[in-house]
């Protein structure tokens, strides 16, 4: 998909992804090591009656979708962050999660006519439709037929859009 395609208002619906028991402990154990992510007996005893992902999984399950749905083949090349992440109800193994998203805002930057700026959302629902996921993320995009930026421009701050 490509930056023209990303106007304000385009709404996707990307998935379903099942949550892996499996992957939801590796990725804990590698990346979000707290024993509701690890041991499944201690979770059982735990706040959430059982093991849950890390928030962090649930971004990268986002990401997973949106980078083969939406970014494969087009011109994004960074991010400058996100405005905000929420996590409003846990993801556990088993579940099937849905992302929702929705481009607020899509622009050409004032400063930098080769760059496009997406503002986006992203929702993620699992199969009962409970919001498990709510970011905002900026995208950066060289627009068709710019030159590629040399490395210089990915120094530190030099993403700010």
């Amino acid at each position: 998909m490509k930056f023209a395609d990303l106007t304000s208002g385009t709404h996707f619906t990307l998935g379903p992804v099942e949550v892996d028991a499996e992957e939801v402990l590796a990725f804990a154990r590698k990346y979000d090591a707290q024993w509701f992510h690890t041991d499944p007996i201690q979770a059982e005893q735990g706040p959430w009656d059982g093991l849950i992902a890390s928030g962090w999984h649930t971004c990268a399950m986002a990401m997973g979708l949106i980078s083969n749905g939406i970014l494969n083949g087009s011109e994004s090349y960074a991010s400058p962050g996100l405005n905000y992440v929420k996590w409003p109800h846990p993801v556990r193994p088993g579940d099937l999660l849905t992302l929702n998203v929705l481009v607020h805002e899509s622009r050409t930057s004032s400063s930098k006519p080769w760059l496009g700026i997406i503002r986006w959302q992203w929702t993620m629902q699992n199969q009962l439709g409970v919001d498990v996921l709510d970011l905002e993320a900026t995208s950066l995009f060289r627009l068709s037929g710019a030159a590629m930026l040399p490395a210089s421009h990915l120094q530190a701050g030099a993403l700010q859009p």
